[in-house]
This record gives structure tokens, C-alpha cells and sequence, in this order.
């Protein structure tokens, strides 16, 4: 069980719901905090008093007044007006980690919501009813409103939602459930879909995913050191201790620990090669760069999942509502990009790492790792498919967040695209994830033909995947090989039996 508070959700935790679909508890003294901001609004109704989106329309429309007999429709229009997003749906995890944001930030009581509403969302999230929101359509300015408009439609009885593994209507599904739609009173509409939890889940699915693929790398480069018949030297830690980047220092220790042990270093301790190439020798400086972003991003975005990002924010104390912008997503679509750009790293040199496997030149291994090159390929093509995606990571990689086009006549006048950095970024990270699969296939493959054993981390790798993917004798389909080493990372077996030999990695 997960309790949320407003105040101390970790990125962790969010995996934790999204993932592993762990059960969510609202802390109970936020129901005090809840109650008192929505006493507050219905006070503003009462009173006549004109605030935005409130008693007024949203948007450019905030001149118009809204009398008092058509607030509750005003938020209604609003969920059915903004649920307007076109392409694929995003995936469960992502559904589940929006509305598990979008729930922290408003048990805060800064917002105006009922504790009825946040119940009820509580509920689908808890059964797993989870809104079908199509990918596209934020901005990622005055939140996320298309995607939290399609997340937050079924708690009134429109639009669709996944149950069960089945799409269907969600007036439908309440039906079954012996349920009401409710009916949304003021503020609650605009409360619901002013945020930035669209960018923020898939920022926190992206950043957990990144950590990962970074353990994956030390782990990779590791192997590729053996095969290729590199050194350790770089790796000694008197030398990052002079240049003592935090994530460059870690990198250098967990390549140290996998070469522990290692009968191939020692066998060309005293070989001719002065040094290695910069793939091999700087592995610490290039991954450790990517941890070091990785870090800051993490940071950036836990603050930004404990935050309010309403507008207008409902002050209790004071009874004021104040209209700002704290619905700009510019602080994670800065972060997304940046993320994006560093995870592409990962691939960049694991793609020259792969090269030097399959070069003969490169490598004194056979010609692209194939014992009877000409009749059979061997994993030639492999590195042609590892140097597409790290083109289409290049183009990916471009920021979003530089760009800026101006909605709802002007008012909204700067947007941050956060969102389309956010799946830009989560796109980058599968690729990736798929080289560093190719340079394991390639490097495991090079070990084949080393007679000496590899350091005690290394032979851990090079046996688990030995155990679900055999050595390349003849061609066969790459394609499968690649997808079951992608499931060997995705479902931590991989990681597991390196760990499970020589500690936890860094």
C-alpha cells in the first residue's frame, strides 16, 4: 500500500503504482485540507464573487461572467470541450501514473476539488479503470488540459475507459458497477485538468527506465572490454578521484567489479597496444556524464510531483485565490529534453563499441563473429540496425522544448511542448535499449572465441544469456535473438544474476 500525502511521493513509489499496480491510500489528515478549499469555493458562488474559472469562461474567455445557475455546467463543458487529443492511446503505466500524480497534487487543499471527486478517482485507480487518453494534444501550458480532459471524463460518465482488458464506454462501466456519474461542481472541472501530470508520469516512467539502462551499459561496456581484449587501467579510481564527477566515479567502480577476476586482462597485461580507443577508455566520462543528468532530472522531477500546478491556486488561510502559472511545464520539458539528449549517449557509444566487435581490424575476432564468414553473416547486420537507431535517437534528441506556438488567441502565449519531450525521450530510451541488447549479443558472441575467462561479473552476463540465447554457429533470425535479450533486461534477469554474483551496481 502506498499512502500519499500531497508532500513525500518518490519516483519510486509512482513505479511502484504504475507498475506493479500497488494499492493507493489518501493520509487522512488531508481530508481537512480537501474540505476546507472546496468550503471556500462554494463561499466564492455564494458571494457572487467573479474569479477565473470559476464564475468565469477558461482561456480567452475569462472576461465572460458565468452566472450562478451554470457553474456546474461551465465544468462540465470544460472535460468535454479540452478532451480533444488524437493518436495512440498511451500506455497503462502512464494512465496509472498520471492519476496517481494528479491526485497528490490536489489532496494538497490548494484546489478547490471536493473529497467526493478525489474518491471517486481514487477508486478507478484502485481497480484499475483506467481512462483511454490519446498521446497528443498538449502543449504542456495551462497543464496538460487535453490529456487530464480524457483522463477525468469518465468520472462524470463520458468518454472511454480500459477495464479488465477491455475498452468500453464509461457511462457503460458505472452502469455495471452500480455507480453515478458525478457531477462536478464549480472549480472542479478546471481543478481536475490544470496540471502538468501528463509530462510528469511519463517524465517519472522515463527517468526510473534511464537509472536502469545506465547498469546496463557499465554491464555491456564491461563485456566489450573482454571480447575486445581491453584494459582496466582507465578504470583505476586514483584517476577519477582527480576529476571526481559523482556519476563518472560510480561508472568506473562498477566496470572495475564486473573485470574483477578477469584471466583475459591479465593474459595481455604486457601486450603492444598503448591505449584503447575512446569507446573502451572513456566509458566512465560518457556514462557517468549521462548519470550525472539522469540525477538532476530525478531531483527536478520529485519536486515537481509533490507541487500544486493549479490555476487559480486556492489560498486557505486567506480565503484568496490567486491566478499564476504554475501549470507551465517548462521545468520538465527542459529536464525531458535534456534526459533524452543524455540517454542517447548511452547508445552513441555502445554503437561504436559494436563496430569494433564485428571489424576483424578492430577487433582479432572473426570477420563480424561468425566462424564460416560468406556462407553466413553472422551479426553484420545487427550493427546496421544499431546505427539506425541511434540516427533516429539523433533526430529525436532535438529539443521540444525550444519550440512555441501561441493558443487561445494570444492569452496563452508561451507554451513549453513538455509532453512531446516527455515521448520523445521515452522513444530514445527504447532505442537505446535495444542497442545495448546488440552490443550484449555481440559481445557475448566475441567471449565465445576467448579462451581465457572473463572477470567474475562478465562470466555472470555471459552465462545468463547463454542460458536463453546459444552461440551464433550458423544464421539464424536476429530479430529474435535481439527481442529476447531485450526481455532478459526489461524483466531484470539480467541484472539479477550480475548482482546476485558480485553486489548491487551502482
Amino acid at each position: 500500500m502506498i499512502k500519499i500525502n500531497g508532500s513525500s511521493l518518490s519516483i519510486k513509489e509512482v513505479i511502484k503504482v504504475a507498475r506493479e499496480k500497488q494499492p493507493v491510500e489518501i493520509a487522512s489528515e488531508n481530508k481537512k485540507l480537501v474540505d476546507r478549499s472546496a468550503d471556500i469555493i462554494q463561499k466564492y458562488i455564494r458571494e457572487n464573487k467573479v474569479v477565473y474559472g470559476i464564475t468565469t469562461g477558461f482561456g480567452n474567455f475569462a472576461n465572460v461572467i458565468i452566472s450562478k445557475e451554470n457553474v456546474r455546467e461551465l465544468q462540465k463543458n470544460l472535460l468535454m470541450s479540452h478532451s480533444s487529443g488524437t493518436g495512440p492511446f498511451i500506455e497503462d503505466d502512464q494512465v496509472r501514473a498520471m492519476m496517481l500524480l494528479r491526485l497528490n497534487a490536489l489532496i494538497k487543499g490548494y484546489s478547490g476539488i471536493r473529497w467526493e471527486t478525489l474518491d471517486r478517482m481514487l477508486y478507478f485507480l484502485n481497480q484499475n479503470i483506467l481512462p483511454v487518453v490519446p498521446q497528443k494534444g498538449s502543449v504542456g501550458a495551462s497543464g496538460d488540459l487535453v490529456p487530464l480532459a480524457h483522463m477525468s471524463s469518465p468520472l462524470i460518465g463520458l468518454g472511454k475507459v480500459k477495464y479488465q482488458g477491455k475498452i468500453k464506454e464509461s457511462a457503460e462501466l458505472l452502469a455495471e458497477l452500480g455507480l453515478e456519474p458525478l457531477e462536478l461542481q464549480a472549480k472542479e472541472g478546471l481543478a481536475l485538468i490544470n496540471g502538468t501530470q501528463m509530462i510528469a508520469a511519463v517524465g517519472c516512467l522515463n527517468a526510473y527506465d534511464s537509472r536502469m539502462l545506465c547498469k546496463i551499459a557499465d554491464t555491456a561496456s564491461a563485456c566489450s572490454i573482454e571480447a575486445l581484449r581491453g584494459t582496466d587501467t582507465p578504470f583505476d579510481p586514483r584517476v577519477h578521484r582527480l576529476r571526481p564527477h559523482p556519476g563518472q566515479k560510480k561508472v568506473a567502480e562498477n566496470v572495475k567489479r564486473l573485470l574483477y577476476g578477469s584471466e583475459i586482462l591479465i593474459s595481455h597485461k604486457d601486450c603492444d597496444k598503448i591505449q584503447d580507443a575512446y569507446s573502451l577508455r572513456c566509458i566512465p566520462q560518457v556514462h557517468g556524464a549521462t548519470r550525472d543528468t539522469i540525477d538532476c532530472v530525478w531531483q527536478s522531477l520529485e519536486t515537481e510531483i509533490n507541487s500544486v500546478t493549479d490555476n487559480p491556486i486556492i489560498l486557505p488561510d486567506t480565503e484568496e485565490s490567486i491566478s499564476c502559472g504554475n501549470f507551465h511545464g517548462q521545468p520538465l520539458a527542459l529536464g525531458q529534453d535534456y534526459l533524452g539528449i543524455a540517454v542517447s549517449e548511452l547508445a552513441n557509444i555502445s554503437e561504436r563499441r559494436i563496430e569494433r566487435l564485428v571489424d576483424p581490424v578492430l577487433s582479432n575476432l572473426p570477420p563480424f563473429l561468425t566462424p564460416e564468414g560468406g556462407l553466413n553473416s553472422g551479426y553484420m547486420i545487427t550493427q546496421y540496425t544499431a546505427a539506425a537507431l541511434v540516427s533516429e535517437n539523433k533526430v529525436l534528441a532535438h529539443p521540444a522544448s525550444v519550440d512555441s506556438i501561441p493558443t487561445s488567441a494570444n492569452q496563452e502565449d508561451h507554451v513549453s511542448m513538455g509532453t512531446i519531450a516527455a515521448f520523445k525521450c521515452s522513444s530514445i530510451i527504447k532505442n537505446v535499449l535495444d542497442v545495448l541488447s546488440i552490443e550484449l549479443l555481440c559481445a557475448a558472441q566475441g567471449l565465445d572465441f576467448i579462451p581465457e575467462k572473463p572477470g567474475k561479473g562478465v562470466k555472470r552476463v555471459h552465462q545468463t544469456i547463454r542460458g536463453h540465447i546459444p552461440t551464433l554457429t550458423h544464421d539464424r533470425i536476429m530479430a529474435d535473438d535481439i527481442q529476447t535479450m531485450r526481455e532478459l533486461i526489461l524483466k531484470g534477469v539480467l541484472l539479477h544474476a550480475v548482482e546476485e554474483k558480485i553486489g548491487s551496481l551502482a
